[in-house]
């Protein structure tokens, strides 16, 4: 969920410029909540003179329908044509005026306040990705966004080595570079190889073939429609990412606009040696089209015994249960589930640099100051280690909220400014520690008991109490019913133990039925659920 800002001048007069603006996603942990991202308050009410996007990925643009109300300017929000066009119906979608997105060609420079900002053309899994050469009175901070360096993207062009070298020649003050396969050696791969890799492996499968992989790769897209056109299949694309971004790519140039698909509703009738289905839900996500597919629920595509389905893509760390219990599902069917480490041909190469990547970075850039970001606190920590030693003068290894002075002097963390997260809960967003998502947390983790007595004014009892549960079992698995006695004779004891002037306190009834409640379950279920205790008055 990026958010990168840059600030420039003193602290009374400072201007600023956002660099992304993305969403990361919940998970169990988070129940009901799809989307998490940065909470801007920080800038809220500083100058913004511009936002600039380096690369269209959830995680640098997500949240842009969601944060620019919030910023409260009018800053003007800059991308290239792919990156436009779906962050312009991410705007649409949350009711935000897009006047304020403009569209910038590849290598462009853009003036904002006393920033100069110029895109420089990287490889990435996506198209158009960009590092940002941020030019300031103080020095020029190159912004890498995420990238590779990749010989032949199959889509768009190569890295823009000669500008990153004239970059270097100029003098960089700091480079702000991506972290996440710092652990790993050598090269990242190139699409090429993916392209003939999917042509070998589609063509051997005999029954219908799906395939999924990250929608957003649109140059891994169109190595799969290559490699079904040459194997006799015609495609469908099911899932609405899929969709939306072959749309996008369409809208704008790179992929064909007379690309045609078979609908999802025709497919079927074709003979199954000549469909590939092309699928969202690499990451096993429930909803998603593969997902949907393998439980039998989806309107239109179904997958039968000795068919194939091939994962063209990476295992993303914290996804493990949900990819396994997919892929499980699909083999119980007798549907060949087929992943890059079972295959001797190259079907999946990463989007980001490894080591041999960031060494050739450094060489052309040259930076002062190493600034790693994109990755776990290790990666951060190991990148920064690296760039010390390719002789980078200084680093530093960001937390998130760091504030870092850049220049003058020597780079410094100066301070820690709030960064909480917020949270996407339904149509509101709220900050992480809001007290309702703790609750749900609870109820989700170990349920709720209600019990509710009704007393006259006297304290005399009128009814109850009356225990009802939500998320509790008998051993057998049927809903909790006989165990409930238990917890219906602790609230009555409570109950009873009370003196006439506490009967007549509803606060002093709730804290001790709820204690005596909390006890029960503790000790014949073992949970700590939820309590809530009403009291009535006749």
């Amino acid at each position: 969920m990026n958010l990168n800002a840059y600030g420039y001048g003193p602290r009374h007069a400072r201007r600023w410029i956002i660099v992304d603006i993305g969403v990361t996603f919940g998970n169990s942990e988070t129940p009901g909540i799809d989307l998490i991202c940065a909470d801007p308050d920080f800038l809220v009410g500083e100058q913004i003179d511009a936002v600039f996007l380096t690369h269209a990925h959830e995680d640098h643009i997500g949240a842009v329908g969601l944060l620019y109300p919030l910023l409260r300017t009018k800053a003007p929000i800059y991308a290239t044509p792919f990156t436009c066009e779906l962050v312009r119906s991410k705007m649409d979608e949350r009711g935000v005026d897009h006047k304020w997105l403009k569209t910038v060609s590849m290598g462009a420079t853009v003036k904002a306040g006393p920033f100069e900002v110029t895109y420089v053309t990287l490889t990435h899994s996506i198209p158009e990705p960009n590092a940002l050469a941020i030019r300031t009175p103080a020095g020029v901070i190159l912004h890498t966004g995420d990238w590779k360096i990749d010989p032949n993207p199959q889509i768009g062009a190569t890295t823009d080595i000669e500008g990153l070298t004239a970059l270097g020649d100029e003098g960089v003050l700091a480079m702000v570079c991506d972290s996440t396969n710092v652990f790993e050696n050598g090269e990242a791969g190139s699409e090429e190889t993916v392209r003939l890799g999917l042509i070998e492996l589609i063509a051997e499968q005999k029954q219908a073939v799906a395939v999924t992989t990250f929608a957003s790769n649109v140059a891994r897209v169109k190595s799969i429609i290559d490699a079904a056109n040459r194997a006799g299949r015609s495609v469908c694309l099911v899932g609405r990412s899929m969709h939306r971004v072959t749309a996008a790519a369409k809208a704008v140039g790179i992929l064909p606009a007379r690309l045609d698909f078979v609908d999802e509703a025709e497919a079927g009738y074709l003979p199954p040696e000549n469909i590939l289905y092309l699928c969202t839900g690499s990451q096993g996500e429930a909803n998603a089209a593969l997902s949907r597919i393998a439980r039998g629920d989806h309107r239109h595509v179904a997958l039968r015994e000795g068919d194939s389905v091939i994962f063209s893509s990476r295992l993303i760390p914290g996804n493990e249960n949900s990819v396994y219990s997919l892929q499980n599902t699909l083999a119980e069917q007798g549907i060949r589930v087929i992943h890059p480490r079972m295959v001797p041909q190259t079907i999946h190469v990463s989007g980001h640099p490894c080591r041999d990547e960031l060494r050739r970075m450094y060489q052309w850039v040259r930076p002062r100051i190493a600034v790693p970001v994109h990755g776990e606190r290790r990666h951060i920590l190991e990148h920064a280690s690296y760039a010390r030693s390719l002789q980078v003068p200084e680093t530093v290894a960001p937390r998130n909220g760091s504030l870092i002075r850049l220049a003058p002097g020597e780079a410094e963390i100066l301070d820690e400014v709030p960064a909480g997260r917020l949270f996407l809960d339904g149509s509101r967003l709220l900050p992480e520690g809001a007290q309702g998502l703790i609750e749900r947390k609870r109820l989700h983790n170990s349920g709720i008991i209600f019990a509710t007595v009704s007393l006259d004014q006297a304290g005399r009892v009128v009814d109850g109490p009356v225990v009802v549960v939500k998320g509790l079992s008998e051993t057998d698995g049927r809903v909790a019913e006989e165990s409930l006695e238990i917890l219906d004779d602790a609230a009555e004891a409570a109950l009873a133990g009370l003196s006439k002037k506490d009967r007549n306190d509803d606060e002093a009834i709730e804290r001790v039925m709820g204690r005596a409640l909390r006890k029960a379950c503790d000790i014949n279920f073992g949970l700590k659920p939820m309590i809530e205790v009403v009291v009535l008055r006749s």
